[in-house]
């Protein structure tokens, strides 16, 4: 699934960012914690790719136990 347009970059203040990964203290933070999508440091410039924010959006996803199972089950 492709929340972001992939060839398209985009800054910590753009909306679609905003919106998924929060304020830009909380993107710092996640940047210093190691936690947040890959990313470009121009200077002090912060730049993401839209191809990267979505595999790291594809990476957060959670199927639940029970999904697992099933899939387990029936060889899925």
């Amino acid at each position: 699934m492709n929340l972001f347009e992939e060839n398209r970059h985009y800054q910590p203040t753009d909306p679609e960012i905003l919106s998924l990964l929060g304020s830009r203290e909380k993107q710092a933070q996640m940047r210093h914690h190691g936690r947040s999508p890959v990313y470009y440091r121009l200077g002090r410039k912060i730049i993401y790719q839209g191809s990267d924010l979505n595999n790291w959006a594809n990476s957060q996803r959670i199927e639940s136990p029970m999904l697992k199972e099933l899939k387990k089950e029936f060889g899925l």
